[in-house]
């Protein structure tokens, strides 16, 4: 598990900084790579965001140690 969640990590700082990109230069790397709306620019976008909600556990695993 441990994989997966260091992993999902690598990928929701991706995500970040493609959003970063976004925001400041409007440039999308992905898009940029993958081509927009493709059918894989949209699997790497849903890769990242499943990625986050399983950061939502770590986050969650972190409070729970804190509480300690």
């Amino acid at each position: 598990m441990k994989t997966l969640q260091i992993i999902s990590l690598v990928l929701t700082i991706v995500g970040a900084i493609n959003w970063g990109l976004v925001g400041l230069f409007d440039f999308d790397l992905v898009a940029s790579l993958f081509g927009v709306a493709t059918t894989t620019s949209r699997l790497i976008y849903s890769v990242i965001g499943l990625a986050g909600i399983i950061n939502i556990g770590l986050l969650f695993e972190l409070f729970e140690k804190m509480d300690r």
